[in-house]
Protein backbone atom coordinates (compact mmCIF):
# COMPACT_ATOMS: atom_id res chain seq x y z
CA UNK A 1 0.00 0.00 0.00
CA UNK A 2 1.48 3.19 -0.64
CA UNK A 3 1.78 5.90 1.55
CA UNK A 4 -0.73 8.36 0.37
CA UNK A 5 -3.44 6.10 0.48
CA UNK A 6 -2.18 4.76 3.86
CA UNK A 7 -2.57 8.62 5.16
CA UNK A 8 -4.90 10.61 3.32
CA UNK A 9 -8.39 8.81 3.83
CA UNK A 10 -7.16 8.24 7.23
CA UNK A 11 -6.46 11.68 8.50
CA UNK A 12 -9.81 12.81 6.52
CA UNK A 13 -12.15 10.73 8.31
CA UNK A 14 -10.72 10.41 11.75
CA UNK A 15 -10.51 14.67 11.64
CA UNK A 16 -14.13 14.64 10.37
CA UNK A 17 -15.07 12.67 12.99
CA UNK A 18 -13.03 14.81 15.91
CA UNK A 19 -14.68 17.85 14.65
CA UNK A 20 -18.19 15.83 14.54
CA UNK A 21 -17.36 15.01 18.10
CA UNK A 22 -16.63 18.64 19.63
CA UNK A 23 -19.94 19.22 17.98
CA UNK A 24 -21.33 16.72 20.26
CA UNK A 25 -18.96 18.31 22.96
CA UNK A 26 -20.76 21.46 22.43
CA UNK A 27 -23.46 21.08 22.88
CA UNK A 28 -23.21 18.48 25.55
CA UNK A 29 -21.91 21.18 27.68
CA UNK A 30 -24.61 24.14 26.84
CA UNK A 31 -27.02 21.43 28.18
CA UNK A 32 -24.79 20.05 31.61
CA UNK A 33 -22.34 22.77 32.00
CA UNK A 34 -18.97 22.52 32.11
CA UNK A 35 -15.03 23.32 30.91
CA UNK A 36 -14.19 21.12 28.36
CA UNK A 37 -11.98 22.75 26.64
CA UNK A 38 -9.35 22.74 29.57
CA UNK A 39 -10.28 19.39 30.86
CA UNK A 40 -7.28 16.49 31.15
CA UNK A 41 -7.42 13.54 32.23
CA UNK A 42 -4.46 13.89 34.48
CA UNK A 43 -2.60 16.67 35.89
CA UNK A 44 0.23 15.94 33.75
CA UNK A 45 -1.29 15.88 30.24
CA UNK A 46 -2.05 18.09 27.92
CA UNK A 47 -5.99 19.63 27.73
CA UNK A 48 -8.79 19.06 25.33
CA UNK A 49 -7.67 22.36 23.19
CA UNK A 50 -3.80 20.95 22.85
CA UNK A 51 -4.48 17.76 22.16
CA UNK A 52 -7.05 19.35 19.24
CA UNK A 53 -3.96 21.26 18.15
CA UNK A 54 -1.75 18.38 17.91
CA UNK A 55 -3.71 16.36 15.89
CA UNK A 56 -3.53 19.46 13.83
CA UNK A 57 0.09 19.77 14.04
CA UNK A 58 0.64 15.73 13.26
CA UNK A 59 -1.69 16.82 9.96
CA UNK A 60 1.31 19.67 9.03
CA UNK A 61 4.25 17.25 9.76
CA UNK A 62 2.94 14.35 7.31
CA UNK A 63 2.74 16.89 4.94
CA UNK A 64 6.10 18.62 5.47
CA UNK A 65 8.05 15.63 6.62
CA UNK A 66 6.54 13.68 3.14
CA UNK A 67 6.96 16.82 0.64
CA UNK A 68 8.93 19.06 1.79
CA UNK A 69 5.80 21.72 2.01
CA UNK A 70 5.96 25.18 4.24
CA UNK A 71 2.89 23.88 5.85
CA UNK A 72 2.12 25.41 9.25
CA UNK A 73 0.26 24.10 12.23
CA UNK A 74 -1.15 26.29 14.80
CA UNK A 75 0.85 27.47 17.33
CA UNK A 76 -1.53 28.33 20.75
CA UNK A 77 -4.83 26.67 21.41
CA UNK A 78 -8.32 27.35 20.50
CA UNK A 79 -10.01 28.62 23.38
CA UNK A 80 -13.35 28.00 22.15
CA UNK A 81 -15.09 25.02 20.20
CA UNK A 82 -15.51 27.03 17.19
CA UNK A 83 -11.79 27.45 17.45
CA UNK A 84 -11.28 23.85 17.83
CA UNK A 85 -13.24 23.10 14.99
CA UNK A 86 -11.70 25.85 12.54
CA UNK A 87 -8.12 24.02 13.57
CA UNK A 88 -9.46 20.91 12.46
CA UNK A 89 -11.17 22.57 9.08
CA UNK A 90 -8.15 24.25 8.11
CA UNK A 91 -5.78 20.92 8.96
CA UNK A 92 -8.33 18.92 6.72
CA UNK A 93 -8.38 21.52 3.78
CA UNK A 94 -5.03 20.61 3.63
CA UNK A 95 -4.82 17.27 3.82
CA UNK A 96 -7.64 16.78 1.22
CA UNK A 97 -5.68 19.05 -1.16
CA UNK A 98 -3.12 16.37 -1.35
CA UNK A 99 -2.69 14.78 -4.84
CA UNK A 100 -2.09 11.29 -4.96
CA UNK A 101 1.19 11.55 -6.63
CA UNK A 102 2.50 13.74 -3.75
CA UNK A 103 4.14 10.73 -1.62
CA UNK A 104 5.94 9.13 -4.48
CA UNK A 105 9.28 8.43 -3.97
CA UNK A 106 8.39 9.36 -0.04
CA UNK A 107 8.45 6.42 1.55
CA UNK A 108 12.61 5.96 0.63
CA UNK A 109 13.24 9.66 1.70
CA UNK A 110 15.64 10.28 4.56
CA UNK A 111 13.94 11.88 7.06
CA UNK A 112 15.77 13.68 10.01
CA UNK A 113 12.57 14.54 12.46
CA UNK A 114 13.91 17.19 15.37
CA UNK A 115 11.79 17.13 18.51
CA UNK A 116 11.72 20.41 20.69
CA UNK A 117 13.30 18.49 23.53
CA UNK A 118 16.53 18.45 20.98
CA UNK A 119 16.02 14.55 20.15
CA UNK A 120 16.31 13.60 16.66
CA UNK A 121 15.16 10.90 14.76
CA UNK A 122 16.55 9.68 11.71
CA UNK A 123 13.75 7.52 9.51
CA UNK A 124 12.91 6.90 6.09
CA UNK A 125 9.09 8.44 5.10
CA UNK A 126 7.84 4.93 5.50
CA UNK A 127 9.28 4.42 8.97
CA UNK A 128 8.02 7.98 9.92
CA UNK A 129 4.26 7.13 9.26
CA UNK A 130 4.29 3.78 10.17
CA UNK A 131 5.98 4.69 13.85
CA UNK A 132 5.38 8.33 14.24
CA UNK A 133 3.08 10.05 12.43
CA UNK A 134 -0.47 7.35 12.25
CA UNK A 135 0.79 6.38 15.82
CA UNK A 136 0.89 10.38 17.10
CA UNK A 137 -2.34 10.81 15.66
CA UNK A 138 -4.15 8.34 17.43
CA UNK A 139 -2.81 9.34 20.27
CA UNK A 140 -3.92 12.80 20.58
CA UNK A 141 -6.97 11.58 18.58
CA UNK A 142 -7.82 9.00 21.52
CA UNK A 143 -6.77 11.43 24.12
CA UNK A 144 -9.39 13.94 23.19
CA UNK A 145 -11.77 11.11 23.04
CA UNK A 146 -11.23 9.96 26.45
CA UNK A 147 -11.41 13.54 27.62
CA UNK A 148 -14.70 14.06 26.52
CA UNK A 149 -15.77 10.85 27.92
CA UNK A 150 -14.68 11.72 31.01
CA UNK A 151 -16.47 14.68 31.12
CA UNK A 152 -19.90 12.73 30.61
CA UNK A 153 -20.19 13.39 26.87
CA UNK A 154 -22.37 10.98 25.79
CA UNK A 155 -19.56 9.46 22.88
CA UNK A 156 -19.46 5.99 21.74
CA UNK A 157 -17.60 3.64 19.27
CA UNK A 158 -20.37 5.16 16.35
CA UNK A 159 -18.93 8.90 17.19
CA UNK A 160 -15.29 7.44 16.85
CA UNK A 161 -14.88 5.30 13.62
CA UNK A 162 -18.27 6.96 11.64
CA UNK A 163 -17.06 6.28 8.41
CA UNK A 164 -17.51 2.45 9.05
CA UNK A 165 -21.00 2.76 8.25
CA UNK A 166 -20.09 3.45 4.71
CA UNK A 167 -19.12 -0.17 4.92
CA UNK A 168 -22.27 -2.12 6.46
CA UNK A 169 -23.48 -4.98 4.94
CA UNK A 170 -27.40 -3.88 3.90
CA UNK A 171 -29.58 -5.93 6.49
CA UNK A 172 -27.61 -7.08 9.00
CA UNK A 173 -27.25 -3.52 11.36
CA UNK A 174 -28.33 -4.30 14.89
CA UNK A 175 -32.13 -3.42 15.68
CA UNK A 176 -32.41 -2.69 11.99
Amino acid sequence: MDLYTLTIPTYVQMLKGLSAQLTKAEAHAAEHGGELISARLAPDMFPLSTQVRFVCTQASELLRYLTGAEVFAPVEDATDFDGLRAQLADALARIEAVQPNAFDGAAGKAIAMNLPNGMVFDLTGEQFVRDWSLPQLYFHLMAAYAILRSQGVPLGKPDWVPHMFAYIRPGTMPGG
